[in-house]
């Protein structure tokens, strides 16, 4: 340590960090301290073991131990993917198939301290992201006395593959959810580690944004989660009506045909195939998708029938989205922003329900017609399912509910983007042939995430302003409040009831947040019935 201070006083700009250790069942890690924060930091730390070899489309099993000191001070590999999208920033180490590894960051002097824990699930519709993305660290939740872990799962065909020959092989005869697996494997980790961070593992919130809100909605429905969770938060999705539960048999037929498409007669012959032929094909037209399954095991029955009949987690959910999840143009196409352009449009998606939807979602001006457009679009996106959860929680869950809209536009992009734009549905486009989109109305789908963590600083896309700090500091204070007492309420923030089924409120969350009545029911209640 000595050496590191003078070190730290001769080399300008060396960051000065001290080593530290934490004693597991399966053995010791070394992590660092911040100098600036105090918080320590473990990274790359194993919660089962590698998904390799015959483990490959597997339940997670539990890590091996280790001799001697394992090193925590790097970010550990992310998961097979492809790069889809343009706003990922990753610190990993590399990709591979070994990538069941979670972050902790702790304020924790000792491990008597029994701190509230957050563990974040990150987004990128379940084929793409990493836990060690900047957006997703969690040193800034740590400073607000908060143990702050990100986790990594198993994405796409390595994720969520169904097989009638995994589903024989498995002793809960069950295939697929293996990501959802993953997480409950973290969680089951945390349970039995935490404490050795100063952690409470019976303080455990949960939380994610875009898949990984589907998957905290996913963890509150199954059996095998339920328990090891005291609280949820939810940023712009659920399961029940994004990235929806597939029946087994239609999520294993899937899977017959990928393999019968890499020309593989069996399991074993799939496991065989090296993980980058297999993230390859799979990429392809006509591979298919691989979703989340109905398997008997993980979900005994659809997450909607679980919270519908009450046998989700009981715990505090605090839950919402962006005024912008989807741009317009999505429910408009090309066409002129006009009454009779909307008109035609909701005609097509809703030739039975046309009139009742242009009640609900008016366009007589072009104005209205851009405003509507976008409500309509981001519902049917995200935002329904958003609603659903909050709506049939309310219903069945027993527990407070908190739900916020969140309006703020992020400012302009930098000059050193160049020809990069923004995405319809968040991101960063990076090609300069994309047809420019149009300006934001609003928050665009993922935008709060940097806000809601403390972590705006760490994007260097975006260019700043003292409000967006402004915001971010009461979306994150809102969010520390929560996690540590399952109330978003706390001592310079406008009040925040909780939310009501039939007037609210919603927190709309902006330079100038404050609880609003709600003014969306009727449209929700209209497409709940349009959805069965």
């Amino acid at each position: 340590m000595r050496t590191a201070i003078i070190l730290a006083a001769l080399v300008p700009g060396l960051a000065l960090v001290a080593a530290e250790r934490v004693k597991l069942a399966n053995g010791v890690l070394e992590g660092v301290r911040s100098p600036e924060t105090g918080i320590r930091m473990f990274k790359g730390v194993p919660f089962a073991q590698p998904p390799v070899g015959d483990l490959r489309w597997k339940a997670p099993q539990p890590p091996e131990k280790w001799t001697g000191v394992r090193a925590a001070d790097k970010f550990g590999p992310r998961c097979m993917q492809q790069a889809l999208f343009g706003d990922m920033n990753f610190r990993s180490n590399g990709m591979s198939e070994d990538c069941l590894y979670l972050n902790v960051w702790t304020p924790a002097k000792s491990s008597n301290e029994k701190l509230p824990v957050l563990v974040y699930f990150f987004g990128g519709g379940f084929r793409a992201g990493d836990g060690s993305e900047p957006r997703y660290d969690g040193e800034s939740m740590a400073a607000k006395g908060i143990v702050a872990l990100s986790v990594n799962y198993r994405l796409g065909v390595f994720g969520f593959m169904a097989h009638p020959e995994l589903t024989g092989e498995s002793p809960h005869h069950a295939s697929g959810n293996y990501a959802l697996l993953d997480q409950n494997a973290a969680l089951q980790w945390v349970r039995a580690n935490i404490a050795a961070f100063g952690g409470d593992p019976k303080r455990v919130t949960i939380a994610g944004e875009s898949a990984g809100s589907i998957a905290v909605s996913a963890q509150m429905a199954s059996p095998l989660s339920k328990g090891l969770i005291a609280g949820a938060i939810g940023e712009s999705g659920s399961i029940m009506g994004a990235l929806s539960a597939a029946p087994l048999t239609e999520v294993e037929q899937a899977g017959s045909k990928f393999a019968g498409i890499l020309n593989a007669k069996s399991i074993a012959g799939l496991r065989a195939i090296p993980a980058e032929k297999i993230l390859e094909a799979a990429g392809k037209p006509g591979a298919g998708n691989f979703s989340p399954t109905i398997d008997g095991y993980f979900f005994p029955e659809s997450p909607l029938a679980i919270f519908e009949s009450g046998k989700q987690a009981h715990v505090p959910l605090l839950v919402g989205w962006n005024s912008e999840e989807m741009n317009g143009r999505m429910v408009l196409g090309r066409e002129k922003a006009t009454p009779e352009s909307y008109k035609k449009a909701i005609e097509r998606f809703y030739p039975a329900n046309a009139a009742e939807i242009l009640k609900l979602f008016p366009g007589s001006t072009e104005e209205e017609v851009i405003q509507s457009a976008t409500d309509l679009a981001s519902a049917r996106f995200i935002a329904y399912s958003t609603w659903k959860w909050a709506d049939v929680q309310l219903r069945t869950g027993a527990k407070p509910v908190y739900r916020y809209y969140y309006a703020r536009p992020r400012p302009a992009m930098n000059a050193s983007m160049g020809n990069a734009q923004p995405g319809l549905a968040g991101g960063v486009i990076r090609n300069s042939s994309a047809m420019p989109a149009p300006p934001a109305r609003g928050a665009v789908h993922s935008a709060e995430i940097e806000y809601a963590m403390g972590n705006l600083a760490s994007n260097k896309v975006y260019n700043w302003t003292p409000d967006d700090y402004k915001v971010s500091k009461t979306m994150q204070e809102y969010f520390a409040n929560f996690i540590k007492k399952a109330d978003p309420n706390g001592p310079g923030l406008a009040s925040w009831p909780a939310f009501g089924s039939e007037g609210g409120p919603v927190m709309r969350i902006d330079v100038e947040s404050a609880a609003k009545p709600q003014w969306d029911r009727e449209r929700y209640l209209l497409l709940d019935k349009l959805a069965r």
